[in-house]
């Protein structure tokens, strides 16, 4: 699944515009940022789906009771 198939419909979105942005114009420097700003934000989205499992295996486990 690409991100096309995952933002159809939304061409506004900002992770679309994100992968779009042409990167020529940037710097070594730049670029740098622009890593640590994305895997700061892909720990974050890490983090939060774990969060999501672990809520939702205790919820089953509740309910499984």
């Amino acid at each position: 699944m690409d991100l096309d198939e995952i933002f159809a419909g939304t061409p506004d979105d900002p992770l679309t515009a994100l992968t779009r942005q042409d990167l020529d114009p940037l710097s070594v420097t730049e670029l740098d940022v622009r890593i640590a700003a994305l895997e700061a934000e892909i720990a974050r989205t890490r983090m939060k789906k774990e969060r999501a499992v672990n809520h939702r295996a205790s919820a089953d486990g509740l309910f499984r009771r």
